[in-house]
């Protein structure tokens, strides 16, 4: 599984260099420059992961953070800053950062500090749900169908996998909200409308459907 993530540090010329080397390890990467367009950007590509320095113009790394855990506790955030002071990395984990990684650092070390974290979140058994004509593997966010193969995001797998669980069932807005986002928020809801849109638009066998149920869920529904 490879995850989403947002960059968000002004210092433009060794962003761009850290992006370019992500890139070329497989990951997909939005750039801002400050905080403000960071969090703005946060909330249009919902990434997997976001890195925030923290020492930036209009909007710091921790007021960033602190935006994004109003309503989203489950979205992995790495501090990557100079500040390495003890009462700045208590800050840091205090505001629910999953990691604070001090500048300079190597960028082979953040890639498997990434990889670490994603592995530990994902299933590790070789769970596979046959879905008509499409086998979804959630401990490698991928479907295939046809001998074509999509990759998933992080929440985009964890809602399959929750519709897969409860096949034909219908499985409450509520408990999708609580389970992937960790609450049911406005914006959080918003956000799965979005993921359950790409979900649809990712699964190419006509068998499939996932059926909203207004006001209530959604039921994955297979054709036999």
């Amino acid at each position: 599984m490879t995850p989403k993530i947002l960059l968000v540090d002004d210092d433009v010329r060794s962003s761009t260099l850290l992006r370019r080397f992500l890139e070329s390890e497989g990951f997909k990467v939005d750039y801002a420059v400050n905080g403000v367009e960071g969090l703005s950007l946060y909330a249009a590509c919902h990434p997997d992961l976001v890195l925030l320095d923290i020492n930036m113009p209009l909007m710091n790394g921790f007021e960033v953070a602190q935006r994004i855990r109003e309503n989203d506790r489950r979205t992995v955030i790495f501090f990557l800053t100079d500040r390495t002071e003890k009462v700045d990395r208590l800050k840091g984990f205090a505001l629910k950062g999953n990691d604070y990684i001090p500048k300079p650092f190597y960028p082979e070390e953040l890639v498997a500090k990434i990889n670490e974290r994603f592995d530990s979140l994902l299933p590790h058994s070789e769970t596979e749900y046959k879905l008509g004509d499409t086998v979804f593997r959630p401990n490698l966010s991928q479907i295939t169908f046809r001998n074509e193969t999509h990759s998933l995001s992080v929440r985009q797998s964890e809602i399959l996998q929750l519709l897969a669980e409860n096949k034909g069932m219908l499985v409450e807005r509520e408990t999708i909200l609580n389970h992937v986002w960790g609450d049911n928020s406005y914006a959080n809801s918003l956000a799965l409308n979005v993921q359950i849109t790409y979900l649809r638009r990712l699964i190419d066998d006509p068998a499939i459907s996932i059926l909203s149920i207004k006001k209530r869920g959604y039921i994955l529904q297979c054709a036999p």
